[in-house]
């Protein structure tokens, strides 16, 4: 699978685990505290060719995700779930790409969105009220897993509308992984 787009990951074990999933270039922020020439590269790469937000999800990769979307609007974001990203040993609690297989990488890098600038949803604050998404007892389980549902990663309560009106997430895409959602939780 060839991807057109620079993929901007966190580190040199990130490149490499991308590379044996996908032929890519990447760009690489050497952790968190992402600088002006990392940035620069970034934007002149979205200019050319594009550009794949994919980094880890924990949080110091959102962080980067939100500085470098503030810097260069407009990239296009892959995510990984937290399980998917998680070293193969028990003793070893690091959580990257690096630790993700072939086939997850190659997955979350065909689910692909872009931000958009939207103001306005189909969706409002009483659905995710209305479907328990915030305000109750399973609604951080229910957050998480409409994140997976929807490739657009896992986000807290106030992040959750943000996040669905940035992805441009219909109403009935969103009906969809609900009611999904409620079906697993009956046969659970």
């Amino acid at each position: 699978m060839k991807i057109k787009e620079m993929i901007v990951v966190e580190g040199r074990d990130d490149t490499t685990r991308v590379q044996l999933a996908v032929d890519a270039d990447t760009i690489e922020t050497n952790g968190s505290a992402v600088n002006k020439t990392t940035l620069d590269k970034i934007r002149h790469a979205k200019e050319k060719r594009g550009v794949i937000i994919f980094t880890d999800p924990d949080y110091p990769g959102e962080r980067i995700r939100h500085l470098i979307n503030q810097a260069v609007p407009g990239c296009k974001h892959a995510f990984l779930r937290r399980d998917q990203a998680k070293a193969k040993h028990s003793e070893n609690k690091s959580l990257g790409i690096e630790h993700a297989s072939v086939e997850d990488i190659q997955r979350a890098l065909k689910d692909v969105y872009e931000l958009a600038d939207f103001s306005d949803s189909e969706i409002t604050k009483e659905d995710l009220i209305h479907y328990g998404l915030i305000g109750g007892k399973m609604a951080s389980g229910r957050r998480k897993r409409l994140g997976e549902l929807l490739h657009i990663g896992h986000t807290n309560g106030k992040q959750l509308l943000k996040r669905l009106t940035q992805f441009q997430i219909s109403r009935e895409q969103f009906k969809e992984a609900v009611e999904l959602i409620e079906q697993e939780e009956k046969d659970a």
